[in-house]
């Protein structure tokens, strides 16, 4: 059945092979035609884009949909700077709930904290109620547990990473989690998992890589979510974390066995893992190793064998030391060229050298990388530097350095980790901390939108049913390609076909740079509207 034509004309559109273009035609959901206003050609229905900008949509290649739901509707802790705050917040929201509901909280980072004492499971036992309360970190690689929570989980004494004071990490986390999150009732999981869809698309993402696994997200939280996928939301491609796991991810619906697959922890909980010690920790701490190279060969190996893309999430160099080395592995069994071919992917690599990056290059590896870590925790003065001193700091999440050796790369948010905000991570790689890792703003833009559909890879394209023409030209304004575009007020303008994000004053450019982002005004998905600024 053949849709209604549409013209979007009286605007300005992102598109090198023609930077004239003024409107463009979309029928049958992909575009039809592009030019100049006096060119256009008929249509059912016109809209007028009064000036605005038309780019691609974006794709966050890292989210948590249901936990990015349950912190937009839930209780956010982003704000707190000491215990008290977070048991007042705890406090607050438990008022007005049922006392037998379960209190998730997300966001507290106590490296930002004055004093940085947490506050223990009897301190959140009485802020709830008696409630089970649970408070993932911004990480989301530890939280703060009630006691009522903590003696809900079988045999947890013992466990690696648990602490009677109720901060918990590594394998304790994970069961606690597991638990937490299992009391949400199916409705309550679907609903928060299009607030985050919506969410999404009110910001023009179109498309998500939801990364999930166990201790990352249950198999039911993980098919419902794909279930949503553009059914009036962005789509959802998703990638299921479990080792030697290729056969349950096809199984699933994953378009590839990786996304959190941790070879390591994460900074915040100082479980990445690192090759020198963390300078805030215990003497000689380096992290957590949680695979080793043969557990890397062998699920590339695994990989192969389904056809199914791969990857890990490796945040410090020994974690992606260990992994590059079990790429190395692989490739004698299956080649260079094969493992190049499958477009296997790291999520995070964090901390990085050239031979590192170099790595990434050979195995034609995906970094896909989230800009807003460094905007939030690089620097002199934030996190990074307090877990792994300035000069560590400055040298985090190289994108400007991997971008120029010709690394794949893909940016996302690892939301709720960081929020959903693509031009924020967009501005936040144009103007890293250290100058010399800085990307120009459309080499940034390619990688938060053409970058994410390619850091599918030809197998996830496939498992997507998407034709190989469309697959080619995803993210990019051009007739023949999916209609898939944002439609954008800029209040600082545009140069060069694309909004400035940052100040003409170099003094005031930076993680605080005060100039305007761009608002959606409208999101299109395959030629259908998923937002719109009017209809809320």
């Amino acid at each position: 059945m053949t849709s209604p034509s549409t013209l979007y004309r009286g605007g300005r559109l992102y598109c090198p092979a023609d930077p004239r273009a003024t409107a463009l035609l979309v029928r049958d959901g992909r575009i039809a035609w592009l030019g100049v206003d006096a060119d256009a050609p008929a249509a059912d229905q016109v809209v007028d884009l009064d000036g605005a900008l038309v780019t691609p949509a974006f794709v966050d290649a890292h989210v948590h949909a249901t936990d990015t739901g349950l912190a937009l509707s839930g209780l956010d802790l982003s704000g707190a700077r000491s215990a008290e705050q977070v048991c007042a917040a705890v406090a607050e929201f438990a008022a007005g709930l049922p006392s037998d509901a379960v209190v998730l909280g997300h966001g507290w980072d106590e490296s930002a904290w004055v004093n940085r004492r947490l506050p223990d499971a009897a301190e959140l036992d009485r802020a709830a109620g008696g409630r089970r309360v649970y408070l993932s970190q911004a990480s989301i690689h530890s939280a703060l547990c009630s006691s009522a929570l903590l003696a809900a989980v079988p045999e947890l004494a013992g466990v690696t990473g648990y602490h009677p004071s109720g901060w918990v990490r590594r394998d304790a986390h994970h069961r606690v989690r597991e638990v937490a999150l299992g009391s949400i009732p199916p409705q309550q999981r679907r609903a928060v998992q299009r607030v985050a869809l919506r969410r999404a698309a009110s910001l023009g993402i179109a498309a998500v890589h939801e990364c999930g696994g166990p201790g990352t997200s249950g198999e039911s939280d993980f098919t419902d979510l794909l279930a949503l996928s553009g059914d009036g939301v962005p789509e959802v491609y998703g990638y299921w974390g479990e080792l030697m796991g290729a056969a349950k991810a096809r199984e699933l619906g994953a378009v590839g066995a990786g996304g959190d697959l941790y070879a390591d922890g994460a900074l915040g909980a100082r479980t990445a893992h690192l090759s020198e010690p963390y300078v805030d920790g215990e003497p000689g701490g380096c992290g957590h190793a949680y695979v080793t190279v043969e557990q890397v060969r062998d699920h590339l190996l695994d990989c192969a064998a389904h056809g199914m893309q791969g990857g890990f999430h490796a945040i410090g160099d020994a974690a992606v030391g260990t992994v590059l080395a079990g790429f190395a592995a692989a490739a004698e069994v299956l080649g260079v060229d094969r493992l190049r071919a499958a477009r296997h992917r790291v999520e995070h690599a964090e901390i990085l050298n050239k031979r590192l990056i170099g790595g990434f290059v050979e195995f034609g590896i995906v970094a896909s990388v989230q800009p807003a870590f460094d905007r939030l925790w690089g620097g002199e003065r934030r996190m990074y530097a307090a877990r792994l001193g300035v000069a560590r700091s400055l040298e985090s999440n190289p994108f400007g350095a991997m971008h120029g050796v010709g690394v794949r790369m893909a940016f996302g948010s690892d939301s709720p980790v960081t929020p959903l905000d693509p031009w924020g991570s967009v501005r936040a790689a144009v103007a890293h901390h250290n100058p010399v890792h800085r990307m120009s703003v459309r080499a940034a833009f390619a990688a938060h939108t053409r970058g994410g559909w390619q850091a599918l890879g030809d197998a996830g394209a496939a498992r997507a049913g998407r034709d190989q023409r469309e697959w080619e030209t995803a993210g990019v304004l051009v007739p023949g390609a999916a209609a898939t575009f944002a439609v954008w007020s800029t209040p600082a303008g545009v140069d060069g076909g694309l909004p400035v994000l940052v100040a003409a004053d170099a003094q005031l450019r930076g993680p605080d740079d005060p100039t305007p982002l761009p608002r959606c005004r409208r999101t299109v998905l395959r030629g259908s509207v998923i937002f719109e600024e009017d209809a809320g």
